[in-house]
């Protein structure tokens, strides 16, 4: 993956602003400074792998050019709601242009409802995985903090596979009514169990 030096930026703002939002929902108190750095571990590594490993590379992989724009409307709703006790996480979005560049010439691939679909459910199964590996690692080392961690990646999974425009679910379910009921069920019982 590459990145230019606007996007390491904007993802920068985006995880420290997300952190920000979620320091509040920790179960435990360990101070300003402790709050802040588990809510910037737990939010960077579920808002990372969501956004670069789920959305950016699966673009990449299909032969888009990808790359994470922020949402500064997003942000502030992200501050702002968690004040009230609900973080709207919508910082931003991997945006894809599906042109290959050829060693001579470009060219230009189409996507299809399923290969938007593909990528838009690409950063929701990622977080579903962390929030599985981050529930069975809180049975062997730090439970309050892999707890917080499995409940902001289910979270993150269940907020973004909501079926309304721009979140990823209003993609997936345009291309799979089944495949999208099982993706946000599975996001759905992993959030509320927690």
């Amino acid at each position: 993956m590459q990145f230019g030096e606007k996007e390491l930026k904007e993802i920068l703002i985006s995880t420290v602003v997300l952190a920000f939002a979620f320091r509040n929902f920790l179960p435990f108190d360990a101070g300003i400074l402790g709050n802040m750095t588990i809510a910037f571990l737990v939010v960077g590594i579920n808002f990372l792998a969501h956004e670069l490993i789920g959305h950016k590379l699966f673009a990449q992989r299909l032969g888009a050019e990808a790359e994470y724009r922020m949402w500064p409307m997003g942000l502030l709703l992200a501050v702002v709601g968690s004040f009230v006790g609900f973080v709207f996480a919508a910082p931003g979005a991997v945006y894809f242009n599906p042109v290959v560049r050829g060693r001579f010439a470009f060219t230009v691939h189409r996507f299809t409802d399923k290969d938007v679909a593909i990528v838009s459910l690409a950063g929701p199964a990622v977080n579903i995985v962390l929030g599985v590996l981050f529930f069975a690692a809180s049975f062997f080392a730090l439970p309050d903090i892999f707890k917080f961690a499995a409940y902001i990646s289910f979270f993150m999974a269940f907020f973004n596979l909501i079926p309304f425009p721009p979140l990823d679910g209003s993609k997936v379910i345009k291309w799979s009514l089944p495949i999208w009921a099982v993706s946000i069920a599975v996001a759905a019982v992993g959030y509320l169990l927690l």
